[in-house]
């Protein structure tokens, strides 16, 4: 790596440049972003703003700290570039310039590492000023030169670049240190730094296909950290090697070209790309055709431009009907195509031929032949088949289909089914069988593309097109329609209004007359003759009617024939209805509120008329001569035509409701007016004219209904009341009755339950024996194994304490002793009858009464007297019941 070459000479402080022209010597190779020198700019007065400029922006940029970068990625040529810096001052715009001038260092000669023996020392820029004299001594700073290094480097690691130091280093113990990508940044551990000596070494190969350079930092602090010289940036550009071979974009690639094309027609591009230098010999590409097959007609059909990758034609003869496809292996080679050091690789490239058109369509019969019904659409009529011996789907084959003559009015249109190839006559205009009944179409057929020149046949072919049109019924049509008619309001019921037919279009079908009927009539008004579609009235026609929106009344009538099958049509009757004078006019609103007093005391009204001009306003105002009590107490008079005062004509009328009547005249021909009562509420008034006791007027003045309405709530809340109580009480019986009521055929206790004639099932069958032998020997129920106990059996739980008997009881108490555990199994509410073995006690041993078996029975029981069963109480009267009763 060459150093850069700069000098100094001492000056004395001058603003400015140090220098007129500054040399560095810097790679060949140069990206864009590069920091390459540093143009240190002058200034006595430290307070002075600079803005650098430059003369070739477009290659170059300056920094405000004074750095020049490189703008873009270019190869520096074998001569010095030279451009120029310049730097003004922002408040005074003075100007300085210095001319820079850039060598390309000599190109790397590919030695080994173990023949650089020289590592360059890197030293820190550093300044010192005498405090003694106003001059000041200064070492110019200086941007590093990148470091070049080869990536793939077979080391040996770590490999030495260069030696970072201070002159400071003599009388201080500094330590160095680098920062940046590559160092203590991701992907760190690749650049390391000996903080005593500072030499800076690689620690493994590079590889500029992942990073082109590394930009550093160096650092010098002494042994407390503090920094004693400012960082210094190094710039380390990988070399690129060629270790990539080029790759194709695809490994195969398809094209087309017409049969028949000249020598020189663009066929298709192919593309390879390689990761090396595209700016060296190592990533320039070459390209070549390897072989092509088939070779006929000749071997040599395609060429390829050997930089840019185009295939084009470079012979004739191309025929699709012989040599439908041509394969071509292409060759890609960097170190632009040297075939001794340049690496390859290949793809193949399919050029399919495809066809011209050489041959036209032909209709495969000279008329063709459709019926469509009338008044029908989008309906095909008719296929129009042809022949084209090109190549299937494609422009070349695809027909295209044209009306040349017979359709004036464009009812029809051809479609082509892309399929078959096949022309759809499509009807897209309504037709009247009574209007056309056949129509003769000329048409002609084409192809999407002209055909190829020097073809000796004609470019279309034509045929005749003949459609029949089928007669169907039509639906019956009112004319107008709609029909407006204008009538005025107050026609009677039964009166003749208009006549409202229809027409049948179907001129050539034998059908009877129309039938009309009724289909919409929102006020039941109007009914129409089936026969002759005469319409009249079946009520009074009312302008102010809800169904009447701006004086206009529609209704729809419906007229139907006999055809095969029947059709109707609708039609809509528009009545203008006119107004006359046939409502009296209203006054507005029906309450009112005044003072008691004569001032304030006037009452606005306005006059309500559902009648429209001129049977409306102006009104009339006036009051009644009876009772006379208005006249005497109120006035009226007119304020516009619709508007009224009213107000008293006494100095005071005591707070109450007051009824006046208001007699309003319209100014219709004849008028018509009405009395109308308004409601008013005399009141006492503050000063601004309030009332002040409108709470006891309205309370007053309650109607009936609503105190009728007020009292039927009342009552409704009170009985809804009285249901809920009712409700809750009986359902507390209800409760109170299921707890207490058992049905006795549920009561399990003293039944006699049958199980089966062989027993009562497989649990009946184990039976513990040892508990007729001696009770004091029986295991205890906690105890008892797990599926001895039947299911039915009465669960474990904490036995009643019954009397404690003798050892040895006398006979005699064994009624006693049969009582005392009767009531005791009684008293337990958790002993219910289980279908178990109950042990009441021990009896002893050796009793003078012997075993049970001596009492002996009769086999039938008939000599046996159970009529003592009768005295042992309710318990044991089922049991008389079966054995005591008799021959029953």
């Amino acid at each position: 790596q060459a150093p850069i070459k700069a000098t100094c000479e001492d000056l004395s402080c001058k603003t400015g440049f140090p220098e007129d022209v500054h040399s560095a010597v810097v790679s060949r190779s140069i990206h864009g972003g590069q920091p390459l020198l540093n143009v240190r700019f002058q200034s006595c007065d430290g307070n002075k703003k600079i803005h650098f400029g430059i003369s070739e922006p477009e290659d170059f940029r300056v920094g405000e700290d004074g750095v020049v970068y490189a703008e873009r990625s270019f190869q520096l040529s074998a001569d010095p570039t030279e451009f120029v810096v310049s730097a003004q001052d922002k408040e005074t715009q003075e100007e300085w310039q210095m001319r820079v001038k850039l060598t390309p260092e000599p190109a790397f000669t590919g030695a080994p590492e173990k023949d650089q023996k020289k590592i360059e020392d890197i030293i820190f820029p550093w300044q010192q000023y005498k405090e003694s004299s106003p001059l000041k001594r200064q070492k110019r700073d200086w941007v590093i030169p990148p470091i070049n290094l080869p990536e793939n480097s077979r080391g040996p690691f770590p490999q030495e670049l260069v030696r970072i130091r201070s002159d400071r280093d003599k009388s201080l113990s500094l330590r160095y240190s680098v920062t940046g990508p590559g160092a203590d940044q991701p992907p760190t551990g690749i650049f390391i730094i000996n903080p005593i000596s500072g030499q800076l070494s690689v620690t493994k190969p590079l590889d500029r296909e992942q990073i082109a350079s590394f930009h550093l930092r160096a650092h010098a602090v002494d042994v407390n950290g503090n920094q004693v010289e400012n960082p210094i940036d190094i710039v380390i550009n990988v070399i690129d090697m060629n270790d990539n071979r080029p790759e194709f974009l695809h490994q195969v690639w398809n094209g087309t070209v017409p049969e028949g094309s000249k020598p020189g027609t663009y066929v298709m591009t192919v593309t390879a790309i390689d990761a090396d230098d595209p700016n060296a010999q190592n990533g320039m590409l070459r390209y070549r055709i390897l072989s092509q097959a088939p070779s006929s007609p000749s071997p040599n059909m395609f060429t390829i431009n050997n930089e840019t990758g185009d295939i084009i034609t470079v012979a004739a003869g191309l025929d699709r009907e012989k040599v439908q496809q041509y394969t071509l292996i292409i060759q890609a080679t960097d170190m632009e195509g040297n075939p001794t050091y340049g690496l390859s690789n290949t793809a193949t490239a399919v050029i399919t031929v495809t066809d011209v058109n050489d041959n036209p369509p032909e209709f495969t019969a000279m008329t063709f032949y459709g019926e469509v019904p009338e008044n029908r659409v989008d309906v095909i009529v008719a296929n129009l088949t042809v022949t084209d011996k090109d190549q299937p789907h494609t422009p070349a084959w695809n027909a295209m289909y044209r009306m040349t003559g017979g359709d004036p009015t464009g009812r029809f249109t051809i479609l082509t089914d892309p399929n078959s190839n096949d022309g759809l006559v499509t009807v897209v205009k309504p037709i009247d069988f009574e209007t056309n009944r056949m129509f003769v179409l000329t048409v002609a057929a084409e192809n999407q593309v002209p055909l190829a020149k020097g073809i000796q046949h004609p470019p279309q072919s034509t045929a005749t097109v003949s459609i029949t049109v089928i007669d169907v019924n039509e639906s019956p049509y009112f004319v107008p329609n709609p029909k407006l008619i204008r009538q005025e309001e107050g026609l009677l019921a039964g009166s003749m209004l208009t006549t409202f037919t229809a027409q049948d279009p179907d001129r050539f079908m034998q059908q009877t007359s129309l039938r009309y009927s009724k289909l919409s009539d929102p006020a039941n008004w109007l009914k129409i003759d089936p026969v002759n579609g005469q319409i009249t009235t079946t009520a009074v026609l009312d302008r102010e009617s809800i169904y009447v929106q701006n004086n206009m009344y529609n209704a729809t009538f419906l007229a139907s024939d006999n055809g095969i099958p029947p059709m109707s049509g609708t039609g809509t009757l528009q009545i203008h209805l006119l107004d006359i004078n046939d409502n009296a006019p209203q006054v507005n609103p029906k309450e009112a509120t005044t003072c008691e007093t004569l001032q304030p005391n006037a009452i606005n009204i306005t006059a309500v008329d559902p009648d429209i001009d001129p049977n409306a306003g102006p009104f009339a105002f006036e009051l009644p001569d009876t009772p006379a009590s208005i006249k005497r107490n109120w006035t009226i008079g007119r304020i516009s035509g619709d508007h009224a005062q009213l107000s008293l004509r006494i100095r005071f009328l005591e707070a109450g409701i007051y009824d006046v009547p208001i007699v309003i005249t319209d100014s219709g021909n004849p008028h018509a007016s009405s009395t109308s009562v308004l409601k008013v509420k005399v009141c006492q008034c503050d000063i601004n004219g309030d009332c002040t006791d409108v709470d006891r007027i309205v309370g007053a003045g309650l109607g009936t209904g609503a105190i009728i309405a007020i009292l039927l709530c009342i009552i409704i809340l009170l009985i809804l009341v009285l249901m809920f109580v009712v409700w809750m009480k009986r359902r507390d019986k209800e409760r109170q009755a299921k707890q207490l009521l058992i049905d006795p055929e549920d009561d399990v206790r003293d039944n006699i339950l049958k199980y089966d004639e062989e027993g009562g099932g497989e649990e009946d069958q184990d039976y513990d024996l040892s508990q007729l032998q001696q009770p004091d020997t029986v295991e205890p129920d906690a105890i008892k194994p797990v599926g001895i106990r039947r299911l039915d059996e009465r669960p474990i739980h904490a036995e009643p304490q019954y009397p404690v008997r003798s050892a040895a009881p006398h006979p005699g108490d064994i009624g006693d002793f049969i009582n005392e555990g009767l009531k005791a199994a009684d008293n337990d509410p958790t002993a219910p009858p289980y279908d178990s073995l109950l042990v009441f006690d021990y009896e002893g041993s050796g009793s003078t009464a012997g075993s049970l078996s001596s009492l002996n029975s009769s086999s039938s029981g008939g000599e046996q007297d159970y009529d003592y069963l009768n005295d042992w109480g309710p318990r044991f009267k089922k049991l008389a019941d079966m054995y005591g009763g008799g021959d029953d």
